[in-house]
């Protein structure tokens, strides 16, 4: 019996907590990090399944989720109004191929400018980078979910420059020999996992993989309305994916958010 489970993630946003603020339309202004939870069985389902989908449409790039929203490039006939029919064919078909694929979606997003109120003065120029605290808490809450299903966890990224995706490995690397970065007495209700527990429930080392992935594509896809959905509840993708329990706080017991749901972090005014 195959006893792993995947992680695919992606990112969205700058990392830099000092980068300078952009006014966007959505009101969105965070970083996160956030994707898919797979049983491996599962994965070649998926893989069909988006190829379906492709061959429909035609598609032959990617599908990325920014490129979609503003209809651009391989997706700019989305906003040609003699395809309006056509393109909300489209855009239902993409929602439900979301909504029925067996996998499970986690993320960690990060307000930037609650992080900045929170831990600028506090830390200076020590601050950390926003992929170091989201990564940690991503890692750690889906090693906690792979254990729950007594599995092992395997995680997969989308590779965005040498740069961070360095930082990603290093940060793995210290989560398996160090453990939990976080002050052991602030977080301790968070219940913080030990370098041994990561060691033995999470396999090897994260995995630099393209978009050309369609799990890859699958968590750019998923993460947006993540995001979206905490400065706005009611976007429509955001309530779907939560009716249809695809989010892993509707597969998890109450008491069992706090530690391992989905994190929101910084969102105090929000």
């Amino acid at each position: 019996m195959t006893n792993e489970l995947h992680l695919y993630f992606d990112d969205s946003g700058s990392r830099n907590p000092d980068s300078e603020a952009i006014t966007r339309r959505d009101g969105i202004d965070c970083f996160a990090l956030g994707g898919i939870l797979v049983q491996e069985e599962d994965i070649k389902q998926i893989i069909i399944k988006h190829q379906e989908f492709c061959n429909k449409w035609n598609v032959t790039e990617p599908l990325h989720s920014t490129k979609i929203r503003s209809r651009q490039k391989a997706f700019a006939w989305l906003g040609k109004e003699d395809n309006k029919q056509k393109s909300q064919e489209f855009l239902s078909d993409l929602e439900m191929l979301m909504l029925d694929l067996p996998f499970t979606i986690i993320a960690c997003a990060i307000h930037r400018p609650g992080y900045m109120a929170r831990y600028k003065n506090k830390y200076k120029n020590d601050i950390w980078m926003m992929c170091k605290t989201a990564f940690t808490i991503l890692a750690e809450r889906s090693v906690k979910y792979a254990i729950s299903k007594e599995r092992k966890l395997r995680i997969f990224f989308e590779e965005s420059g040498k740069d961070a995706d360095r930082a990603i490995l290093k940060y793995a690397k210290e989560l398996k020999t160090e453990g939990m970065y976080f002050d052991p007495h602030s977080s301790a209700a968070y219940m913080g996992l030990t370098a041994d527990t990561f060691q033995i429930n999470w396999l090897g080392e994260p995995q630099r993989i393209t978009k050309k992935s369609p799990m890859i594509q699958l968590a750019d896809l998923v993460l947006y309305p993540i995001i979206k959905g905490r400065y706005d509840s009611s976007y429509r993708t955001y309530e779907s994916l939560k009716s249809k329990s695809k989010l892993i706080d509707c597969v998890l017991d109450p008491d069992k958010i706090p530690q391992m749901g989905i994190k929101y972090s910084c969102f105090d005014d929000i």
